[in-house]
């Protein structure tokens, strides 16, 4: 399922770094920044991680929660938030449900082998539900302040 712009986000329920169940009803009456990435402790994951940490109180100031879901565990993320003393909600999604009802889940190509991977992307979903906005393929560098400045806007209009 391809999501866009506009459309109901997908409704799930996860654990966290510290094991709790969340679900993104929750948060109905609030934004949420939904990103996905690949992998706890790598370069890219790791500045993604630390740069919505940064942010966080901006987010906050605006309503909105920040979310990040990749496939490792609920241990890998309390390890992965505590070296690097990260703010952010981590939820671990390794059956891979939420990351294909995102349609991030792919197939992927390094080095001439294919395998499935997440595409690392990011959803801005408004207190309603609904999805207003989304990148896919991200470059971490810059990104956050992208996403920033898109919340802005959405919350001027």
């Amino acid at each position: 399922m391809l999501l866009q712009s506009e459309s109901k986000a997908p409704d799930f329920c996860l654990k966290n770094q510290d094991q709790e169940p969340l679900c993104l009803h929750d948060y109905l009456g609030k934004w949420v920044v939904l990103y996905f990435y690949p992998k706890d402790n790598t370069p890219g994951c790791t500045l993604e991680a630390i740069s919505f940490t940064r942010f966080n109180d901006e987010f906050e100031k605006r309503n909105a929660v920040v979310l990040g879901i990749s496939p490792d565990s609920c241990d890998s993320h309390k390890a992965f938030q505590q070296k690097h003393d990260l703010s952010v909600t981590l939820l671990s999604d390794p059956e891979h449900d939420v990351l294909k009802a995102y349609d991030v889940w792919k197939k992927k190509s390094m080095f001439g082998k294919d395998y499935f991977g997440v595409v690392r992307s990011t959803f801005i979903i408004d207190p309603q539900g609904k999805i207003v906005h989304d990148w896919s393929k991200v470059k971490v560098p810059g990104h956050i302040k992208k996403v920033l400045d898109k919340l802005r806007e959405l919350q001027d209009e």
